[in-house]
């Protein structure tokens, strides 16, 4: 059996069969990471020992398997504390700090019994949309180590790819599991905003800031959101949410009605623009009915994430001062240790969208900008509830306006940068599930496909996922 190309599902019964040992499982995991981690760098902390230990109790005669996820390999997004592990954030400003508790997902997964074999690499504080700005250095696309793998989740991405674990949980601020899991080739899931606590979670920005599922098929996504969700009275944000049946059932095409907004931009290159609509008319023939929305406000969204965006990172990264935690200047002067920690604990990306956000929250600013942004944010709400008003099961977009890009290609040029999340924004905006599956393969990258549902039908287009996947 090839341990490393199981799904969650197959490993799953296989470990209670007693067809592999869960030893075997996980070190056959560690092996490839020894293999090929060095190119990839995808990982900020590996767990190795502990893992293999964990393994081995489970190997135990008397011991038996308690859940589907009991046992499985899985990476966390360094942004999500594992009690007494390293947190950086992707930073230096909190290289060597230590969780002092799990957040909840954390919890819920241990609870289950699943293997957290390390912590993944990402952008600096979920900043960046390429998994190049990490203080830890990038992480490279396993389908082309001189692409890059989308940020800011890019570790567990990447991770999912090389076949390193069979789980992952990353962040989603303005896209940050959708974009990395369209460039790598697999799948990624942000829910709806409060279906799953955020307790634990380092904040980049508050309101947008979604932890989520990344697997390697759809049913995978399913089983994880199944287990990490539900009330927390930790997070007054998150709520109760029913249970999704797994395995997924596929959606019949015939009863199905996708909306796309007739005035986004389309893709940027050709072969990008015409595998999307390559999977159009593939619907369309198998009887799926599609409907032109128009989102006239979807025009505003990424200006508008790029003011609430960085207003909220500036509140939140606004604790690290090198008083509490976290690297610390030692300086005679108060206002001096303030400065001289944060000028070096922080990035250039990171630097850059505090900036942002104090300019957009300054006296004289506040009203012009950031009032302005949130009052167009609603509009983009009343935008998406007048669509699914209109009976439509989903909106469909691409994940991102092309593949994955070379190294260093966008990494000095911010505007193309941040236009890689126009796509992916205006759900976090509004707070709507979205998930983005592989599409069709151009030149060795794959061309994502997105589905944006309504406020808590998650199930929803996790079955138009495996309609398409069918077709």
């Amino acid at each position: 059996m090839d341990l490393n190309n199981l799904t969650i599902l197959k490993a799953s019964k296989a470990l209670k069969s007693g067809k592999i040992s869960c030893y075997d499982l996980i070190n056959s995991f560690f092996e490839k990471i020894e293999e090929k981690e060095d190119d990839i760098n995808s990982f900020i902390t590996l767990f190795k020992e502990e893992a293999l230990k964990e393994a081995q109790e489970k190997d135990k005669k008397a011991y038996k398997y308690k859940t589907v996820l009991d046992g499985i390999p899985f990476i966390i997004k360094d942004n999500i504390l594992l009690k007494d592990k390293k947190c950086s954030a992707g930073s230096k400003i909190l290289e060597n700090y230590k969780a002092s508790y799990n957040a909840y997902v954390v919890e819920k997964l241990k609870n289950a019994g699943a293997i957290i074999l390390g912590k993944g690499n990402m952008d600096e504080f979920a900043c960046g949309s390429s998994g190049e700005t990490s203080y830890f250095g990038p992480t490279k696309n396993p389908l082309n180590t001189k692409k890059v793998p989308g940020g800011s989740s890019s570790g567990p991405a990447a991770a999912l790819a090389a076949k390193f674990v069979l789980g992952g949980l990353g962040s989603d601020t303005g896209g940050s599991i959708r974009q990395p899991a369209s460039f790598c080739g697999i799948y990624g899931l942000k829910p709806t905003y409060g279906r799953i606590s955020r307790s634990g979670l380092i904040a980049m920005a508050s309101s947008l800031d979604q932890i989520g599922p990344m697997a390697l098929s759809i049913d995978d996504l399913a089983i994880i959101l199944n287990f990490i969700q539900g009330k927390d009275k930790k997070d007054s944000t998150s709520l109760e949410s029913s249970e999704i049946k797994t395995p997924v059932q596929a959606k019949d095409p015939k009863k199905v009605r996708l909306g796309i907004p007739k005035n986004i931009q389309k893709p940027k290159n050709k072969k990008e623009k015409e595998a999307f609509e390559d999977v159009i008319k593939k619907l369309k023939k198998n009887g799926v009915e599609f409907v032109d929305l128009d989102l006239s406000n979807l025009d505003y969204a990424l200006a508008v994430y790029y003011i609430i965006m960085p207003a909220e990172i500036s509140a939140n990264l606004s604790r690290f001062d090198g008083i509490r935690y976290g690297f610390k200047k030692n300086e005679k002067d108060l206002l001096d240790i303030y400065k001289k920690t944060r000028s070096e604990g922080f990035g250039d990306e990171v630097k850059t969208r505090i900036m942002l956000g104090n300019f957009s929250l300054s006296h004289g600013y506040h009203d012009k900008y950031y009032l302005r942004a949130q009052k167009i944010r609603n509009l983009i709400k009343d935008d998406f509830k007048k669509a699914f008003n209109n009976n439509i099961d989903g909106i469909l977009l691409p994940t991102t306006p092309e593949t994955a890009f070379n190294l260093g290609e966008k990494i000095d040029d911010p505007i193309n940068m941040y236009l890689s999340d126009i796509y992916t924004v205006p759900a976090n905006l509004a707070g709507l599930p979205a998930l983005s599956m592989p599409g069709k393969l151009i030149d060795g990258l794959y061309a994502g496909i997105q589905i944006i549902g309504d406020r808590f039908q998650d199930e929803k287009i996790l079955e138009i996922a495996k309609m398409i996947e069918a077709v």
